[in-house]
Parts: structure tokens; sequence; C-alpha cells
């Protein structure tokens, strides 16, 4: 039976239960019974007390009184039991769906770890969803996890610096993690656990602190995002750069975009130079011309991070160099496959920015 069914017994068991007292307070003021001592009869019979009788003793009376024993006592444990079974049933149920999420996050390869389900964590998640990414949210505070949980993620309760539950979220079997606490310590503790059970894994570390930065790569981060820092400098963009900024802001001209590359079923895609392949050595004009016109180079990423807008067309590009093209989504991944280049989608066509 369900929580329905219990809570069905229960309502039933208290209607029951009036009826027999209502039935029973008429029955001894039938026999002579004050309205006040009738209902004391009630009391002390149903609830087997049995102080003595206060109204006159008569065979029916006796009989009577062996009904409403029977009836009103049996009516008190059927609703007792409906009230057992609400509580056993509530927390089957709960261990039964923390045994499921469980069940779900052990068969997880090659996903993320998001430490913290503050606002970063809930744009990450957000994110991560929309690009269907596995994730696994690991949060301790019950009303985070409880939002994490109404938007369908994955959920590992528990201290994010804990590496029994960093084991429980498959931290060990994952493709990257992010730690994303307010508090630097614990974001730096996390890291460096988490690189003791992963080694491959890629860290990506929050820091409010900019000399915080160091320790965090020190420890293992792969990547330190300081949040105050991007903050700062997308104020000064504001400042300097107005226009740019706001157009690219608004949340109608980025729908006006995602419609214009839709129409033109375009997608901008991120190529990265492998070393040896037949693209290492050539200039950006001649890449261009193996394209045969299905994309244009518009941003250059450099092997050691530097990244160039609007390149020289004589650029040649080395082993690990990264093209930001703007193509045609269906020639894209052929052209990959031919010269042996790995791609990442940076902008499709119908995304929402």
């Amino acid at each position: 039976m369900g929580a329905s069914t219990a809570l069905r017994r229960v309502v039933a068991g208290f209607a029951i239960f009036a009826f027999i007292v209502a039935i029973a307070w008429v029955g001894y003021l039938s026999f002579g019974c004050r309205p006040l001592d009738a209902l004391y009869m009630v009391v002390v019979t149903v609830f087997g007390i049995g102080y003595g009788e206060f109204c006159p003793v008569t065979d029916s009376a006796r009989w009577f009184t062996m009904f409403v024993i029977v009836t009103g006592t049996g009516s008190v444990l059927f609703t007792f039991g409906g009230f057992i079974q609400l509580m056993t049933e509530g927390e089957l149920h709960r261990a039964l769906d923390q045994r499921r999420k469980t069940r779900d996050i052990a068969g997880l390869h090659d996903h993320v770890v998001i430490c913290g389900f503050n606002h970063i964590g809930q744009v990450l998640a957000r994110q991560l969803q929309l690009a269907e990414r596995p994730f696994v949210v690991v949060e301790e505070r019950s009303q985070a996890l409880t939002l994490a949980e109404e938007a369908g993620y994955r959920v590992c309760q528990g201290l994010a610096t804990d590496e029994q539950t960093l084991l429980l979220a498959r931290v060990d079997h994952a493709r990257a993690l992010a730690t994303v606490l307010p508090d630097d310590a614990d974001n730096l503790f996390i890291t460096l656990t988490a690189r003791g059970l992963n080694r491959e894994l890629v860290i990506l570390a929050r820091g409010d602190v900019p000399s915080t930065e160091k320790k965090l790569r020190q420890a293992g981060a792969d990547h330190v995002v300081l949040p105050a820092t991007i903050s700062g400098m997308q104020m000064a963009n504001l400042i300097t750069q107005p226009t740019a900024v706001d157009y690219l802001a608004q949340n109608t001209e980025r729908q006006r975009l995602n419609e214009m590359l839709s129409h033109l079923e375009l997608q901008m895609d991120e190529l990265t130079i492998s070393e040896g392949s037949a693209l290492d050595g050539l200039t950006i004009a001649e890449i261009e011309v193996k394209g045969k016109g299905i994309f244009m180079v518009i941003a250059l990423r450099h092997a050691d991070g530097t990244t160039v807008t609007r390149p020289d067309s004589s650029e040649i590009l080395r082993g690990g160099d990264a093209l930001i093209v703007l193509g045609h989504a269906g020639d894209m991944p052929q052209f990959t496959r031919r010269y042996d280049v790995s791609h990442s989608s940076r902008y499709r066509a119908g995304a929402r920015g």
C-alpha cells in the first residue's frame, strides 16, 4: 500500500471513531445518563479505563457497553495502525530513494563533479544539462540539495571536503571537477584531495582572493576562476566599450543572432591543431584554402593561451594552436576527420546565450 492508502486509512479511522463516540453518547443518554456522565462513560469505556458505572445498570446497558468497548477499541487501533504505516512508509520511501540515487551515481563515468550548489554551481549545472554532459552535485545544505533535486540533477549529500563524499560522487572515475565553494581554503583542500584521488582529473577551482590562484594551481587545479576579477573586467568593458557589451548582453540581440545563424546553418567551432597533423606548419590562408570556403577564421588561440582576434592570414600554426572558426554546421565534421583535427563546438545555431 502506498502513502495515500495509509492516509485514507487514518482519515477513515477518525471518521469511524467519531461515529462510534456519537452513537455511544446517544446510547448512554437513552439509558438515563446525564449528558456529561454519558460522555464520561464513552471515554472510559473506549479507552478501557473503567472507573465504574455512572449510569443505571441494566442488561441492555451492559451489552451496549461491551459493544462500545469492542468497536471503539478497534477503531482506535485501526487509526493508530494508519499512523504507524504513514511513518514507516515515509522512512522506507526515503531509504529506497536514497538507494536509487546511489545506484544512479554508481554507474557514472567521465562525468563532472560540482562541489557546491550556490549561484555559480547552479549556473554551471544548468549549462552542463543543456550540453547533455553527465554531472553530480556534491552539497551538504539540505535547502540547496532540495533545489538540485527539484531541477532533476543527481546529488550526493555530504561535505565536499570529505574524501569519502568525493568517492561516493565517483571522483576517481570523473572527467572533471569544479569546486565553487565561497571559502578559498575549502576549495584548496578539495583540489588537493581530488588530485590525490584522480591524477587525470581536470580541476577547475574558484578563488575569491587573487593571491589564492597560485596556491590552487600548486595544489593541482588546472584552471582557476576569480569571480571578482571577471566582474571587474566586465565593469571596465561596460565603461570603455559600452556599445559592444550592451549589444551582446541583450537577450533580444542574442536571440536575433541565434535566428540569423540558424537560417544560415552556421556554427562556431574551435579547431585544435595536433602536432604532426597535415595542418601543422601551414598558414591560416593555406588552411582556409583546404577548407574550400566552408569556414572563416575569426580568432587564433596559441598553445600558450594567448588569443589573437582577426589574425593575419600569413600566421603559421603549430601543434597545440587552436582556430576559432565560423562555418557551415554540416561540413565541419568532414573537414575535421579528413585532417585529423580535434574540435569542440563553441556556439551552435539555436543555442541560448
